[in-house]
């Protein structure tokens, strides 16, 4: 076994079938075969569930691919630990919820890269528990998320403090009026989201279980909802004074429970860091 039977095996198990993964790795379906066959032989299992349309993992196959991811990235990091000896360089995953992206990532990216030009540094954005899931797999190095985490697989290291506000139309009804109407219109981002989560219990702190929810994918979207009358929502208090103070819009505060919102930035316990995460976990440590 060599880690090119890994990438065979990694390939078979993405593309779900042995004729596109021969494609993808440049080689030819009778190797992919052989390589597949090599790697059940030697872990004394059959690592995928062949049918006529479809290949597929088995359990022992799907166990495999966890380590294959974790091979895979020592791999990496320790080509780019070697080749750098003297130099901060190779590539970094960070993610980060949608508000963050909005308001903090522009100011890391200009700092990081002026500091670490040889770092190429990527973000996506994404709901909480999405990124926590994606650090734990490998697929991320890194996430600003809303903490604590408790996870006993990941480190977190706090960021900060931030204050959430309900916002509604300056033009329409106060808050107090809003809440009497039946059903009460809220506009947010999707399940998971930890800003619809912290507005529908404070909906529920104050009795109020039934609403209607129309659902964003952007800040810019929910702003313009909210500033049109059609619903009320949360989101930090900086997002509004920073980027939409002159809009027709009201904040109203929240009690500290509800009202604060602690960020962190959470790595994998399992392994070391590399030296860019490193440095770019020097920035907040």
């Amino acid at each position: 076994m060599n880690t090119n039977d890994l990438k065979i095996f990694e390939a078979v198990a993405i593309h779900g079938s042995f004729t596109k993964a021969a494609a993808a790795m440049f080689t030819v379906q009778s190797n992919v075969t052989a390589r597949v066959k090599s790697l059940e032989e030697e872990f004394g299992a059959a690592l995928f569930a062949r049918t006529s349309r479809k290949v597929q993992l088995t359990a022992e196959g799907q166990i495999l691919m966890q380590y294959c991811k974790k091979i895979g990235h020592l791999v990496a990091e320790a080509k780019s630990n070697i080749q750098s000896i003297e130099r901060v360089i190779g590539s970094l995953k960070v993610g980060c919820i949608e508000t963050t992206m909005a308001l903090k990532v522009p100011e890391v990216l200009n700092y990081f890269e002026e500091k670490y030009p040889e770092v190429e540094l990527e973000f996506r954005s994404a709901m909480r528990s999405i990124l926590v899931n994606e650090v734990l797999e490998h697929e991320l190095d890194a996430a600003f998320v809303s903490g604590p985490i408790n996870d006993n697989g990941l480190n977190q290291i706090g960021i900060r403090e931030e204050q959430l506000v309900i916002l509604a139309a300056s033009n329409g009804p106060r808050l107090t009026e809003l809440l009497t109407k039946q059903p009460v219109r809220i506009v947010v981002f999707g399940e998971g989201c930890i800003f619809r989560a912290r507005l529908e219990s404070w909906l529920s702190s104050k009795g109020i279980i039934h609403y209607k929810s129309t659902v964003l994918n952007s800040i810019e979207g929910i702003i313009n909802f909210v500033e049109a009358g059609l619903g009320i929502s949360l989101l930090p208090e900086e997002v509004i004074t920073s980027y939409y103070a002159g809009r027709k819009i009201k904040t109203y505060t929240l009690n500290k429970e509800l009202g604060t919102m602690n960020t962190v930035l959470v790595t994998r316990k399992d392994e070391s860091p590399s030296r860019a995460l490193k440095a770019f976990m020097g920035m907040y440590s």
